[in-house]
């Protein structure tokens, strides 16, 4: 039996992925999703383009879309949701992580 993806992804995230993915001035595979340190919590969410596959990332095709996972981050991502939220208050990508321990109060950053 297959392992589950380390990520799965909303129909409103892959839909903004593919909009972003149109948007680039470059050609692209996908996107990249990390974490780096930063924000009182310790860590946040990183996006970028992904042009091309790095040594040991995993690649989440879903929805017609492919996230790249940084190596570094795949341990902090496992079993999440990646969403795509706009509303009055915040637009962007969210992501609903059960390994997350808590969060600043600005939303920027989080623990595990």
């Amino acid at each position: 039996m297959p392992l589950p993806p380390p990520l799965t992804i909303t129909d409103a995230a892959a839909a903004r992925v593919k909009a972003l993915i149109a948007k680039a001035t470059e050609p692209v595979l996908g996107l990249r999703i990390g974490v780096k340190k930063q924000g009182c919590s310790g860590l946040s969410y990183v996006v970028e383009y992904a042009k091309e596959r790095k040594k040991f990332e995993d690649v989440v095709e879903q929805k017609g879309v492919a996230i790249f996972i940084d190596p570094a981050a795949t341990m902090f991502l496992l079993g999440s949701e990646m969403d795509y939220v706009e509303d009055k208050f915040h637009t962007g990508f969210t992501f609903k992580n059960p390994n997350e321990k808590g969060r600043c109060g600005c939303g920027e950053s989080f623990t595990v």
